[in-house]
């Protein structure tokens, strides 16, 4: 190439400017090495000088130096062999910190010509670095009130290498309480949690002390500690509790500082102080975090305070712990996930459009609610819609065409159970993050009558009065529908039947809307005892659903029954008093009449005693009369000055409540000895005979009593046994005719007269009362002393079988109904 003389010095420039161009052009050139961290010195790297193509002999003469930006140190050039060692030690960790690439950059530097090399040394992890607590124990309060299956956050440990080095497990030491729960994600750090398998108790365990150990999957492994001190509370408090257990929030990177990122939500079910919240930063929150975010310690605001850069930062991971101020304090943790945005997204548009509202609970599955459509004003990935109902259970929805969806029913509607539903609808494109829209959507489930009226009880037992007034309120029937409307509207009524000669109905009525029963007309314990009937309640829907209820009705007995005197077969007498010849020379003790009576009533309302009147002008009478036999008595022996006419006022009187009376008039004349009808030797003899039969009576009576009592305990345990286990059924009540019997010498007890009594049970043949019979005393004849003496050896005789009655009625007192009310 020729160069024209004049300008020699400029060309002369240029022409040394192109030359030092295509050196620089020909010297460039990029070689990668890479080496451990935490080399020993002299650690070898590469042949650089070879790997340039440079010689060993021109090093020195071409000025062969190695550049580096704030590295220079760590990494020299033998000049002798041209090898690149390790000059000092290189710590990853400080060099690049937890950035996943950590390169040393060199620039070798050599002259004739000059020549620029940019090597790149790259700097692997070795598993240097041990999991790292932030302190050396952690601290729980627990209250022993805590359900099983509760959980309770701890914080995890740190490791400052990078990948498989850094890949953290975690194990608890062994014990009966606590398992570990770790709950690891693609976005998130792991989140550690103590979970309770076995419920606590301070008095028999008021600490824990537990080992958490985490280990890293280097080679060798590494793993750090912490003490777990788990204080178990006696008071039962509860922990503060967040609305969501991580909020997440995304950020424009030119958000302006004071902007609010998120409202905490927690709440405290203690009252008081216990209740009051204090939010604040985890103990383990980075420096970044408290320099870019603040929050409100009262109302749980976090604010930006920083700048964001989404070249640096993409995602801030913020651990808030929730305390309130019970002593000792209880605290709970949220996460709150802020990702930065570089670039402006739109949220999804939604169209709700209800078809068929309210819905019937008797809808067919399958059948279309609403149709939903979305939209997004952005374009490709960022304007793909997906759409998802909450709650999923029993409606779903169907894509039907490109962000068109239909919303159907997938499981069978309850209005009893869930009456309305709030569903909300979340559309979400395909943003990363992705932004979402929620619309709300109340269903309404219509009713249909598919409840029947339902009673509290299959049977109701009532006691009621005889002699009650007509239209008397003796019960109140209820039935719950569990319908609404007019399917929920109960009516009440008869279940019609026969109650022996008449209809139910002229017995009882019930009131269609109240459901109360009236006794139409009064009632009477000796004509019907028991009243068994049915009611039934049907509801107002279409078609209409009943059922029935048993109410059993006992009619209790009143004194209304006066006592009734029986006359004495062949007994003389006017106007139905009764006469007896006396003897004058009978003596004191003597029997000389007896007034039978009975009472129509039962128990103490037909209890009867007997009481002898005071005669005209307080004259005191020889004679008396037993309280409770009715047998009248001499009190003296009878002389002259005795009226030959005695006449007798004997006062009959049950015990109920006011008692009744009746009066008996006895007539005795007092004859002399010689004119009183004589016992001839065969009714001497007949006497004898008969105190002898008394006692074989006595004897077959207590047999009989015995075996009476047996085969009706029997009769009635399989009756209660029956009535507990079968149905109800209808039957027909019917008085029966009454029969008479014997006082007996403790009186007229409760069952003096004998009445067949059917109950409305329906179950078998009517069955009869019992009847208490008790013989009179004969008349034998001899002296008083002679009588009274065998008086009282028959009474004797008789105790054991009188005994044997009376525990009768608390025998049969004692046995239960299946149900009483």
């Amino acid at each position: 190439m020729l160069f024209p003389r004049q300008g020699g010095k400029g060309a002369l420039r240029l022409l040394l400017s192109v030359l030092i161009l295509a050196a620089w052009k020909t010297g460039s050139g990029q070689v990668h090495y890479s080496v451990p961290e935490e080399a020993k010195h002299g650690t070898f790297v590469g042949r650089i000088t070879q790997d340039l193509g440079l010689e060993l002999a021109e090093l020195v003469p071409r000025l062969f130096r190695v550049a580096s930006k704030g590295h220079g140190d760590l990494l020299e050039v033998n000049l002798q062999n041209g090898i690149l060692f390790v000059n000092s030690r290189i710590d990853r960790e400080e060099l690049c910190g937890q950035s996943l690439e950590c390169s040393i950059h060199l620039e070798v530097i050599v002259d004739s010509p000059l020549q620029v090399f940019h090597v790149v040394v790259e700097v692997k992890d070795i598993n240097d670095n041990p999991p790292v607590f932030r302190a050396r124990e952690q601290r729980l309060f627990i209250p022993e009130s805590r359900l099983v299956d509760s959980r309770f956050p701890i914080e995890g440990a740190a490791d400052k290498d990078i990948g498989t080095n850094a890949l953290l497990t975690y194990t608890l030491s062994p014990n009966d309480y606590f398992s570990l729960d770790v709950q690891a994600s693609d976005e998130l750090s792991k989140s550690l949690s103590l979970e309770l398998r076995k419920s606590l108790d301070r008095e028999e365990t008021p600490e824990l002390h537990l080992l958490l150990t985490a280990t890293d999957g280097g080679k060798p492994e590494l793993e750090g500690t912490v003490q777990l001190l788990i204080t178990v509370l006696d008071v039962n408090d509860n922990a503060p509790l967040f609305a969501q257990a991580v909020y997440r929030v995304h950020l424009l990177e030119s958000t302006a500082n004071g902007t609010l990122v998120t409202t905490l939500n927690a709440s405290d079910a203690d009252e008081g102080v216990n209740g009051e919240i204090v939010f604040s930063f985890g103990s383990d929150v980075p420096l970044n975090i408290q320099k870019n975010f603040k929050i409100d310690s009262s109302s749980g605001e976090i604010r930006l305070i920083g700048r964001l850069d989404y070249e640096e930062t993409k995602s801030y991971e913020i651990q808030v712990k929730a305390v309130d101020k019970g002593n000792p304090p209880m605290s709970n943790h949220c996460k709150v996930l802020v990702k930065v945005l570089d670039v402006n997204d739109n949220a999804p548009q939604l169209a709700i459009t209800p078809l068929s509202l309210p819905v019937r609970e008797d809808t067919p599955l399958g059948t279309v609610i609403a149709f939903v459509s979305a939209s997004d004003r952005d374009s490709g990935v960022f304007g793909q819609v997906t759409c998802s109902v909450m709650p999923r259970i029993p409606f779903k929805l169907v894509s039907t065409f490109k962000n068109y969806y239909s919303l159907v029913l997938e499981s069978a509607l309850d209005r009893e159970s869930v009456a309305n539903y709030e569903l909300v609808v979340t559309a979400r494109d395909g943003g990363s993050p992705s932004l979402s829209t929620t619309a709300s959507m109340s269903v309404e489930v219509a009713d249909v009558n598919d409840n029947a009226p339902a009673f509290a009880q299959p049977e109701y037992t009532v006691f009621v009065r005889e002699n009650n007034p007509p239209g008397c309120h003796i019960f109140t029937v209820s039935a719950r529908d569990a319908d609404a409307q007019e399917n929920a509207l109960v009516s009440y009524s008869l279940v019609e039947r026969r109650v022996g000669e008449r209809a139910l109905s002229s017995y009882v009525s019930v009131h269609a809307e109240s459901g109360k029963v009236y006794a139409l007309q009064p009632l009477d314990h000796e004509e019907l005892e028991l009243l068994q009937f049915q009611v039934s309640a049907r509801d107002a829907g279409v078609p209409p659903l009943g059922s029935n209820v048993t109410l059993q009705v006992f009619v209790l007995d009143e004194n209304d029954n006066a006592p009734a005197l029986l006359p004495r077969p062949g007994a003389g007498g006017a106007g139905g008093a009764l006469s007896e010849l006396v003897s004058r020379s009978v003596g004191a003790g003597h029997v000389v009449a007896k007034v039978r009576a009975v009472d129509a009533d039962s128990g103490y309302n037909a209890w009867l005693s007997y009481e002898l009147q005071p005669a005209a002008g307080g004259a005191r009478s020889p004679f008396r009369v037993a309280l409770y036999t009715g047998e009248i008595s001499t009190t003296r022996t009878l002389d002259e000055a005795d009226s030959a006419r005695q006449r007798l006022l004997v006062l009959v009187k049950d015990h109920g409540e006011p008692a009744l009376t009746a009066t008996a008039t006895v007539l005795l004349s007092l004859v002399e000895s010689g004119q009183a009808p004589k016992a001839s030797s065969r009714v001497l003899a007949g006497a004898a005979g008969a105190e002898a039969a008394l006692v074989d009576v006595n004897v077959y009576l207590i047999v009989a009593i015995c075996a009476v009592s047996s085969l009706l305990v029997l009769t009635l345990l399989l009756y209660t046994a029956l009535r507990c286990s079968a149905p109800p059924t209808e039957g027909a009540c019917g008085p029966g005719k009454p029969t008479l019997v014997c006082s007996s010498a403790v009186g007229s007890w409760s069952y003096s007269q004998q009445r067949r009594q059917r109950v409305c049970s329906g179950e078998g043949p009517p069955k009869t009362d019992l009847m208490a019979f008790s013989p009179s005393l004969p008349q034998v004849p001899g002296s008083a002393e002679e009588r009274q003496h065998s008086e009282q050896e028959h009474l004797g005789k008789v105790s054991l079988s009188r005994r044997l009655w009376n525990s009768l009625p608390l025998f049969f007192k004692s046995l239960p109904y299946c149900e009483i009310h």
